[in-house]
Formats: structure tokens, sequence, C-alpha cells
């Protein structure tokens, strides 16, 4: 296994076991439910490695999340998990006797992924069904808006705050009158949105999630030819007209071709890449297929690969101009004349329409991309209610108001002395029999301090309180969830084992086989006939347009031209005329050169698939060999890993021997 491709976080969980890591965290508890017919039976002891033992239980639990109901219980797919759960132990256990458990970038480590799993159980499920709901109901429609925006600081003092919402008033109170919304936002000094001088503060049109959610809201709440009362952001105070609505338009898969053009292109370049894209369309509308031409053509090479197709998209995810092209085209097949985009010139072609996925079919999507999203805070801050009531939640706000006595100026510079809240000790508020003090506050007030404007004391100390409260009430209840939730506790012990394992094994396996030179260099030595070439071939292509731009290639050639000569002259008149490829190539890679596996030149050879005219020219046959340790040096180092992982899985089951229990074993479901 070459560790240069291995990601640790896809490793992590049961790493080499196949661990899916989404498994546990959008799903209530896993186990299957263990009757006490069968309770004996799970707490038996499968096996023992060392002096650790291994109950079924243990096993299943992860035995069941890497098979398949097809191959769970199968007996041959049992005996391989067992042995790959061997060696994934036996890994584990010596780490434990290393002691790499106890270290702090282990804890560190680990912390840190335990806050990652815990993300999914630290919110309202509840709340967030409801969120997800509304996301796909607004994505049956697109609204046209315009707005405009007055900026103001999410801590902006309430004096600004005041200022900015009265001058938004203002200038709402205008357009309400008669004054057109456009113009007015295009004003100078009116909007704060630097965009707005150019578009007057159109947004075009959009859809759920591609705004922020406040603005969102207010959009998809404001009638057509309304105009909205001000909505606050973390922007500023913002104003929306909504010009129309319509159904969504779905999504739309097509292909392109591209010719690149750039602001600073010079002119002739940027004439060559008109002409080129007018004589790609050219052939595009005689006989030749869109796919070769983006194949052949595109400048993006990208998509030039599969025929110019792009990934689906919907509204707001292309350049304008390109979107409206695309959507235009009516019937599959279609094609659209050269159009420009600031990324240069496409000629686009329609491949299908979809309408909007149903929502159990995007429910997983909309899951993921909510979560990114501000919306996301509303099931937070309902999981914090309940937190408040399921932990019995009881305050004292007097306690609060002390505060004020102990801060001073330092606070607005960000470096205020905890010490001098030394004298304030008393409780502030409790979940359950956990007690959080003045002192307690005090630390967080100064490890969240920064330079803030000068203002007055409680209005700095309320919105920390606020603050104090919530995150102490979300890492109460993550303090919690292995008692709660045993499939987070078992996903936890996953990750445990998977840091332990991955840390080791690095060191014993994956960076040994890089760094250790000399001992691949010698795996290399002993093995160096399975690392061999095949016969190859030296050669260049010449893709001629037709006979005739062949008969020119031949002509240069006999004079000795260069193939950089040969291209220029021959693309004179039309970028089109040749293409030419010159590497070393092998078998099965290219079927002119196959045909013509000798040295020399080969006569016109006529290319079924797009009628052109191929010149091969085979310069010299590469014998079979072997392959030098630098040109082998991937494969090498990879058989290397499996050679050391090998060996040290042979050492490690000599120092813990494993005894496993057949009759137990045959219980396993």
């Amino acid at each position: 296994m070459n560790r240069s491709i291995i990601s640790k976080s896809l490793i992590l969980p049961l790493a080499l076991l196949s661990f899916n890591l989404s498994v546990a965290q959008d799903k209530k508890p896993m186990q299957r439910a263990t009757t006490a017919v069968d309770k004996g039976k799970t707490d038996a002891v499968l096996m023992t490695i060392g002096n650790s033992k291994v109950t079924v239980s243990e096993f299943e639990n992860v035995y069941h999340k890497n098979n398949t109901k097809e191959t769970a219980g199968d007996t041959k797919s049992l005996n391989d998990y067992v042995d790959l759960f061997v060696n994934f132990k036996l890994k584990v256990k010596e780490a434990e006797e290393m002691g790499l458990d106890t270290s702090k970038a282990f804890k560190e480590e680990l912390g840190g992924y335990r806050k990652q799993l815990a993300q999914p159980y630290l919110t309202d499920k509840d709340v967030n069904e409801k969120l997800l709901k509304e996301t796909y109901d607004r994505l049956k429609e697109e609204v046209h808006a315009s707005h405009i925006l007055v900026k103001v600081s999410e801590n902006a003092l309430p004096k600004d705050t005041l200022d900015a919402y009265n001058k938004i008033l203002k200038v709402r109170a205008r357009i309400v009158k008669g004054e057109d919304f456009n113009k007015v936002a295009a004003e100078k000094g009116i909007s704060d949105d630097p965009s707005a001088k150019d578009n007057g503060g159109d947004l075009g049109f959009f859809t759920a999630l591609q705004m922020v959610y406040p603005f969102e809201s207010a959009a998809y709440a404001t009638k057509v030819g309304d105009v909205s009362m001000p909505i606050r952001t973390r922007y500023g105070y913002h104003i929306i007209k909504i010009t129309e609505r319509r159904k969504a338009q779905g999504e739309v898969l097509v292909a392109h071709i591209m010719v690149k053009t750039s602001p600073n292109m010079t002119k002739d370049d940027s004439l060559n890449a008109f002409k080129k894209i007018n004589e790609i369309y050219g052939k595009l509308q005689s006989t030749s297929k869109f796919e070769d031409l983006a194949t052949e053509f595109s400048d993006d090479k990208t998509s030039a690969k599969k025929g110019g197709e792009l990934p689906w998209f919907s509204t707001g995810k292309m350049p304008a101009e390109f979107e409206k092209a695309s959507f235009s085209l009516l019937n599959k097949g279609d094609y659209c004349m050269p159009m420009r985009t600031k990324y240069g010139w496409h000629i686009i072609k329609l491949i299908d329409k979809r309408g909007l996925a149903s929502f159990d079919d995007m429910k997983n999507e909309l899951k993921g991309k909510v979560t990114k999203d501000s919306r996301s805070q509303a099931g937070r801050a309902s999981l914090i209610a309940k937190v408040k009531t399921d932990y019995n939640f009881k305050e004292n706000l007097k306690t609060v108001d002390e505060f004020t006595k102990v801060l001073d100026t330092t606070l607005f510079e960000g470096r205020w002395d905890v010490s001098k809240a030394a004298a304030l000790k008393k409780p502030m508020f409790n979940l359950n029999d956990k007690v959080y003090t003045q002192t307690d506050f005090a630390n967080y007030i100064s490890s969240h301090q920064s330079k803030r404007p000068k203002t007055d004391f409680k209005l700095v100390v309320m919105p920390l309180y606020k603050q104090f409260v919530e995150e102490s009430a979300v890492a109460y209840e993550e303090s919690h969830l292995d008692q709660k939730y045993p499939e987070f506790k078992a996903l936890m012990q996953e990750y445990r084992d998977g840091i332990l394992l991955f840390e080791l094994t690095d060191e014993k396996v994956w960076s040994k086989a890089v760094k250790d030179t000399t001992g691949s260099k010698a795996y290399y030595e002993k093995n160096k006939m399975n690392y061999m070439w095949d016969e190859r071939s030296d050669a260049s292509v010449y893709t001629c347009a037709n006979e005739k731009v062949a008969k020119k290639v031949r002509d240069l050639m006999k004079k000795k031209k260069s193939e950089k000569d040969i291209v220029a002259a021959v693309n004179k008149d039309s970028q089109l005329n040749l293409q030419v490829e010159s590497r070393i190539f092998n078998k099965g890679e290219n079927e002119f050169i196959d045909k013509n596996w000798t040295p020399g030149t080969s006569a016109n050879i006529l290319s079924e698939k797009d009628k052109k005219t191929v010149i091969v020219v085979t310069n010299k046959l590469l014998k079979p060999e072997s392959k030098s340790y630098s040109d082998s040096k991937g494969m090498v180092t990879a058989d290397y890993q499996n050679y050391l992982e090998k060996e040290w899985i042979a050492s490690l089951k000599s120092k813990y021997p494993v005894t496993i229990d057949k009759a137990v074993l045959v219980t396993v479901k």
C-alpha cells in the first residue's frame, strides 16, 4: 500500500478493513438488538490476542458494518474478515504496548476527531428535518431579485446599527414613493454593494442555498413587484425587490467546445481564437461529430476527454451567458452558434434536461449543504433549549451584573487581566450537578477578548455570557454522548484504534518504505524481472485534415523540416489542418502505430472514425527491458511496503499469540 496515495481521514476508522466513514453519522444506534437468549453468546470470548480478549459483540459490531447482507454469514467471507481483523488488532495491541495511546499528540488528535464525529448529535434533528423540507420547497422556484445594501458590522454599536437602519429606511421610502429601484441602487453613496453601479443591484435569478439564509427567506417571502422591509444579514441591512418568479428550470447536461481567450491577449491571438471557433463551427455544420471536435480541439481539456461533456448544473452555477444559452436549447442534440463568456468562445450542445429530483433522492445532498449553511444554527439553538430542560438548567443573572464592576478599558484593547476577577467565585448557572462559576466565566472572557470599540460594558458582557452558556450546554451534551448513544461510543473506539494503527503502520511500513532507499533498491534488485517495459515505439503521429494536407506534410518531411516547422507551415491557413503527437508509445495505446510497428514512415492511413489522413513516423522500436529503479520506483515502493507489512505481521503473531474459538466463531451471524 503506497502511503503517498493514502488519506489519513479515509483509513482511520478500522483502517485496512474498508470501513465506511459515513455509516454511523446519520443513523440511530446500529447494534443489533440483543435479547436475553443471545446475550450470553455476544459476551462470549471469540479470540485472544496476547492477553487481550475480543468478544463476539465487539467483532460483530464491526463485521456487520463492513460486510453486505449478501456476504455477511458467508463462511469464506467470514474467515477472510477474521484474518483482516486479527491483523488489525495485532497492530493496535503493539501500539498500546508501546504506550502510543498515552501521548499528548494522540490525545489531541483523538479529541479533534471526537469533535467532528459529535457534530451530527449536537443539533435538533426535528428542526433540521423541517429546514430540509423548507429548502427543498424553495428549490422548486427561482426568484429574480435586486437589492440595496447598507453595510453595518454584526458587532456594531447600537448607534451605528440605528444609523444604518434609518439610512436604508429612507432609501426604501424613495422607492415606495415611485423612484426606480435599480436607478436608486446605482446612485453613488446609496448601495454598498460595489457591483450596484454597474447592475443597479440586479442579482439575476437565484434559488435556495445560493444566498445567506436571512436574505433568501426575505426574498421568498416578498411578492413580485414589492420591496421588502430592511433585512439584517452579516453584511448589513438590505432591501429587496422581487422582479419575477419562475418554476425552477431544473438541471441541464451539456457538452461544449471551448477556445480560450484572456483580457491580455494580443489582437492577433484574439482574432485567431475567433477564427478557430468559427472553423470548428463550420465543421460541425458539415459532417463532423460534436464529440470528436471537442476531443480534438477544445481548450477545456478536462471536458474534452469526455467529448466536451460537463457535469449537470442548475441556475446560478455557470456564467449567466453560458447558462442562458444552455437552457435555451430545446431538443437533445441541438447546439448554439459560437457565444462568448469571460473565459472564451463556446459552442454548446444539449445532451439532456431534467427537473428537480424528489425530496428523498436529494435528502442526503441537502443535509450536507444545510449543515454548512447559516440556517443550521436553528437546529443548534433548539438543541441548546432541550439541553437546558433535560439537565435542569438554572441561572442567577445578578452574577452577570457583578462582572461589569471588575472590567476596565483594557477589555476593549483585548488585554483584560483575568486576575481582576479573582474575588468573583459565585455560581452563575448549573446543568444538573455541574456548576459554572464566575471564575469559569472570567476565564472564558479572557480567552475570547479582542479589540473592539469602546461602549457600555454590559453590551459586551451579555453577548459573551450568552455564548458562554450556549457553548457550555453543547459541551455538556457532548460529554454525555458515549452514555446516550452506543453507536457513538463504538465509533470513537474505532477512531481510537484507527489512529494508533495509522501512526504505527506509518512508522513500520509506509514511511519506512519511502525513506529506506537502501532496502527498497535491494528489493528491486531481487525482483527486477517484475518491472519490465514491453516493446515500445518511439514515434510521431501526424493527423492530417485530408490527403492534400498529408501531401504537404510529406513534401516538408522530404525537405528535412522539423516537426515544429511542419506544424507552423501547414497550419498557417487553418489551425485544424494538422495535429502531431510525438512520444514513446506502448502497444495498444494507438491503433495506427500498432498497425505500423516497424521503423520508418508509413503510407497514408485513412481514419475510419473521422475520415482524416494519418501518417506514422516510427523513429525506432525499443526492445523489452527491465525498467530502471527510478522508472519503477512507485511500483517498487508499493510492493516493498506489502513485503514489510507481511514481515511485520508475522513478527507480531510470534509476539502476541492468537487463539480463535472456532465453536464461538460459528455463532457469528
